[in-house]
């Protein structure tokens, strides 16, 4: 390999480096909501999973409404999580121009 390849990878790594700090930034200040139960709960969390906030529709909170009211805020955190990751993995294939990773390859965040 010519120095002068080896020099263009090099610069090429450090390039997607700067790239991946940018995007973790991003995805730490996306903020994505999840709603259940049509939009009686909730929920917004950030790109990396953290609850920000829950929303819950006064009607939900009675005693006897509480089995429903758990089920429908997991339902709508899973919802969130859902938005983050196709959020991040529409980022990911600008960042890298479409460069498929390999399967089960997960990216540090």
């Amino acid at each position: 390999m010519a120095m002068g390849d080896l020099m263009g990878m090099m610069k090429q790594a450090k390039q997607l480096q700067e790239k991946m700090g940018e995007l973790q930034a991003e995805v730490a200040a996306l903020e994505v909501e999840g709603r259940a139960g049509g939009g009686l709960v909730k929920v917004t969390m950030t790109g990396k999973g953290e609850m920000k906030r829950v929303a819950i529709d006064p009607s939900l909170l009675k005693p006897e409404e509480a089995e429903i009211l758990e089920d429908l805020i997991v339902a709508a955190v899973n919802e969130a999580r859902a938005h983050a990751e196709t959020a991040l993995a529409e980022r990911m294939r600008e960042l890298t121009g479409g460069l498929q990773l390999p399967p089960g390859m997960k990216l540090p965040f």
